[in-house]
């Protein structure tokens, strides 16, 4: 029986090292980040899911590697980790006690992590191991990716990942896998959730649909695999929720989506099966959830803890052009505070996320940021340094203009590091207004604040008024 492993590269590190100390003594910084990075690969697990019974197939991720070896795995909150390679260069695997038994690697990463997963990818390749490589790094980066593998799938691997193992099984990989057929979700394979060791994460992910309308020109998710906006089923979203319980009896689901919601109706009939599961969850979606009620309803009754809105700044100088359409967000600013109160006045706390170094970002920005945050009443708050990410209209533009100071430097591609000029400001200006910004954010004070605000809110709101559940919340949040 032929042997397939999946491996995620996990654990993505800032840099810088005052983040990093930061990271270690401040609690709620960086904390969003530190979740993404060890949330399992629902990538891998989809294909794993394609993938026929008469393969092996198993699923690792490159911390669990880490480990084994007695090397600290590393993360978002600065985690003591080697340093990374310099631009370009590979990434030594020499602490990484890797697994030699497979015939097949399908390998996904992180940017931050690209050169890394280039590094396990030759380890493979230098032992006979057929390795391929996809994701939504790897097909901005294709041509690099093949210098160390066999194969790299370009796009949505669900239409590739059959023909890959056909012509695997025939001796005869492709070095490149393409297609420019749009994957319907309807046909989305069930994810091998059973692969995982629950033990290992605070939560699991669903997919509920894939793109996003807003064509945000820093973005690099999904809208670089799909041109459009698509959701799946709600029997097989569903499905899928039902086969992480019988694993996982009380879960807490993230839906892996850029902007849920999108599809009014199609989510308020998904929300209301949802309801039925008995599970808490979280999402990603934009300001305009909180313009329905009935939604926002349906929200707080199926078990939403938070949203996660891309705010990115709340100076309109910063947000116009940030789209590369028509500034919905632009449009969308005088509400934000308004939208922000709506929300969780349902008892939905809101993660509002703020992109520093935009080019309409002076040297108050900092503080204009501390002071929207003081005065919405954001129960969360996530502060990131603009990243230009391979294959965004960003890094073309900003290479375009000799703004990109270290080319290929994809391992500060983290959101915590600089590799860019800024327009009105120094790049140490830059950094040293983040690092003080994140202090005040997330020192005691601020924080205890911010909650203790949230929940005299939520005391007084008509919204939240089901079964006593305003109680448990307020006692734990």
């Amino acid at each position: 029986m032929k042997r397939i492993g999946f491996i995620a590269m996990s654990g993505v590190r800032a840099h810088n090292p005052e983040l990093t100390r930061l990271g270690l003594t401040l609690p709620g910084f960086v904390g969003r980040n530190r979740i993404i990075a060890s949330l399992p690969s629902l990538g891998l697990l989809t294909l794993a899911g394609l993938t026929p019974e008469k393969f092996h197939v198993e699923y690792h991720e490159i911390a669990d590697f880490r480990r084994s070896a007695g090397v600290p795995p590393g993360d978002a909150t600065g985690g003591e980790t080697p340093p990374a390679p310099a631009a370009g260069d590979g990434c030594a695997t020499g602490a990484l006690d890797l697994p030699t038994d497979f015939d097949l690697v399908a390998i996904s990463t992180f940017t931050a992590q690209f050169y890394e997963a280039c590094a396990v990818a030759d380890y493979y390749r230098a032992r006979g191991t057929a390795v391929v490589m996809g994701g939504i790094t790897v097909s901005s980066l294709r041509e690099q990716a093949k210098e160390h593998c066999a194969s790299v799938v370009i796009g949505e691997g669900e239409l590739l990942w059959p023909e890959v193992l056909a012509d695997f099984e025939r001796g005869s990989l492709k070095p490149f896998y393409a297609t420019y057929r749009e994957f319907d979700l309807a046909d989305a394979p069930m994810p091998r959730f059973d692969l995982l060791d629950p033990e290992k994460y605070n939560r699991l992910t669903v997919q509920t649909s894939r793109g996003c309308p807003h064509r945000c020109e820093f973005c690099a998710s999904s809208i670089l695999l799909t041109s459009r906006y698509k959701v799946k089923p709600v029997k097989k979203v569903i499905a899928e929720i039902r086969e992480i319980k019988r694993i996982w009896p009380r879960p807490f689901v993230e839906f892996a989506d850029d902007n849920s919601f999108v599809r009014r109706e199609h989510y308020k009939r998904l929300l209301r099966e949802l309801a039925k599961e008995k599970v808490r969850w979280f999402t990603e979606a934009d300001v305009g959830v909180a313009q329905d009620d009935e939604l926002l309803g349906l929200m707080r009754d199926s078990g939403c803890q938070q949203v996660l809105i891309g705010l990115e700044s709340p100076r309109r100088t910063s947000l116009r052009g940030l789209e590369l359409k028509n500034d919905w967000k632009l449009r969308q600013q005088n509400f934000y505070r308004d939208a922000i109160a709506r929300i969780q006045s349902y008892g939905i706390t809101v993660n509002g996320c703020f992109i520093l170094g935009l080019d309409g970002d002076t040297r108050d920005v900092f503080d204009d940021v501390l002071d929207f945050v003081r005065d919405s009443g954001l129960y969360e708050v996530q502060v990131t340094l603009q990243t230009a990410f391979p294959g965004t209209p960003l890094y073309t533009r900003l290479q375009r203009e000799g703004r990109v100071l270290l080319d290929r430097a994809w391992e500060l591609c983290t959101l915590f590091d600089i590799n860019f000029q800024p327009k009105h400001m120094s790049a140490t200006e830059l950094q040293s207004g983040f690092l003080r910004l994140v202090k005040q954010l997330y020192s005691a004070g601020e924080t205890h604040r911010r909650r203790t605000q949230f929940k005299q809110r939520l005391k007084i709101s008509p919204h939240f008024v089901i079964r006593g559940a305003k109680d448990a919340l307020l006692t734990a949040a």
